[in-house]
């Protein structure tokens, strides 16, 4: 019994024994006369349990029965549902099988289950979040997570993501690699839907940023920064008056961060349940099941209703500008080498200045080549490659090795028959040399 009970079983005793009247009881208790006047009537027949309720210690009229119990957790124990959380264990058993039941509920059928081990709450140091921009598309979060998506049941992909800062918003799409193509891809598509914003907000990846060289063991601590050109994506973002922030750390961009751990889990989980295997149908599973229900539960309404998205303008050419751009030479001859090849430019598109100096060339996402010479284009054809010239070399001859002659010296020669020293001398008149 609880101490406002106990009070209350003092007031109506009081009553009964004519202490203070029905009136004064009542203001006592903060009830009506009427109900001070029932009280006693069931105090002569329960006794002080008549301040408690009547259901106490008894099953709740809602409580859901032990076979709903059974079925879920037999549905949750299944292989598909491996690592379900108790809060999307709750929507799944209300979306698929009809099992209403809430999420403190479905935690506690879990927990006995051994489906589920609570945490234990722990108190951490309060970290205070950056307040969120004031009106969508101030600034947009733009990274890519690398996973286990389809957790083996089909090819390799990566997910890469866009988030408002000011709303939560999600643009996402799967795709085959984090390369520069993918990411303008998903860009068109952003700017093409919303329009473009007045800033994203990404890491230090060499997509957005163009890393510096350095030798090997070599540091630059104390040396000054170079300019460096920027890259495609970082090219096309100023051409398109968008900024773009790097973020020091992966700290900085916790939004996305913390989107992708959602994603991770959520996302997986959902993908696996809808037996998805391919990129194609993951990507419409995205579209039509997740970043719908992102965007309906965790997207908050934004401080400023204004929209800080920006149109196109009418100089704004989104297969130029989202192509890969390189400048080169034109050659006396007006023509100009790319990736291998030789491009003639047409007749009709010579113009003054244009020999020696440097065109725009573009070669887009569809494969075609484009080329600009200050503001207008130019017609170009490619060149059939020139024959490989090699020099006539001399026909190589034979030479015959001459035999070499013996030589005849010694023909006759017969150490055997020679005669002696001292017979050649004598032959020769050379007098001997007289004793000393």
């Amino acid at each position: 019994m609880t101490q406002a009970e106990r009070d209350r079983l003092v007031a109506l005793k009081k009553a009964k024994k004519k202490l203070i009247t029905q009136k004064q009881a009542a203001e006592e208790m903060g009830i009506t006369e009427r109900h001070v006047r029932r009280l006693l009537r069931e105090l002569k027949r329960r006794g002080d349990k008549v301040v408690a309720h009547g259901l106490r210690g008894l099953p709740s009229n809602r409580k859901i029965s032990a076979d709903t119990e059974k079925e879920a957790v037999a549905i949750l124990s299944q292989a598909v549902y491996l690592g379900f959380g108790p809060t999307l264990a709750s929507e799944y058993l209300a979306q698929k099988h009809g099992i209403e039941a809430s999420r403190e509920t479905v935690r506690l059928w879990m927990t006995r289950a051994k489906l589920w081990r609570p945490g234990r709450q722990r108190v951490e140091k309060v970290h205070e979040w950056r307040p969120r921009r004031s009106r969508p598309g101030e600034l947009v979060q733009w990274d890519t997570s690398e996973h286990d998506w389809l957790e083996g049941r089909g090819e390799k992909m990566l997910l890469i993501n866009m988030i408002d800062d000011a709303t939560g918003r999600w643009f996402a799409r799967f795709v085959g690699s984090d390369s520069t193509a993918e990411n303008m891809n998903l860009l068109e598509r952003y700017i093409k839907k919303y329009g473009r914003p007045l800033s994203y907000y990404t890491d230090k990846a060499a997509l957005f940023q163009t890393a510096v060289k350095t030798k090997r063991d070599g540091s630059r601590a104390g040396r000054e920064r170079e300019e460096l050109p920027p890259t495609q994506i970082g090219r096309a973002l100023r051409e398109l008056g968008i900024a773009w922030i790097p973020a020091h750390s992966p700290q900085a961009k916790g939004r996305v961060e913390r989107g992708f751990q959602t994603a991770q889990d959520r996302l997986v989980k959902g993908m696996r349940v809808a037996g998805v295997k391919t990129m194609e149908e993951a990507n419409h599973y995205l579209e039509s099941e997740f970043l719908p229900w992102v965007n309906s539960t965790l997207a908050v309404a934004p401080a400023n209703a204004d929209d800080a998205h920006r149109p196109l303008e009418k100089h704004h050419d989104l297969a130029a500008i989202l192509s890969h751009v390189e400048q080169r030479r034109v050659t006396n001859d007006y023509t100009f080498s790319w990736d291998a090849k030789t491009y003639q430019i047409a007749r009709k598109d010579v113009c003054t200045g244009l020999r020696g100096a440097c065109v725009r060339v573009e070669k887009r996402r569809d494969g075609s080549v484009a080329a600009r010479f200050r503001e207008r284009y130019l017609s170009i054809t490619e060149c059939a490659p020139r024959p490989k010239v090699t020099s006539a070399k001399p026909a190589k001859t034979k030479v015959q090795a001459k035999s070499a002659k013996r030589s005849e010296w010694n023909k006759n020669f017969d150490l055997k028959k020679a005669p002696k020293v001292w017979q050649a001398g004598q032959a020769s008149g050379a007098r001997p040399e007289e004793s000393l």
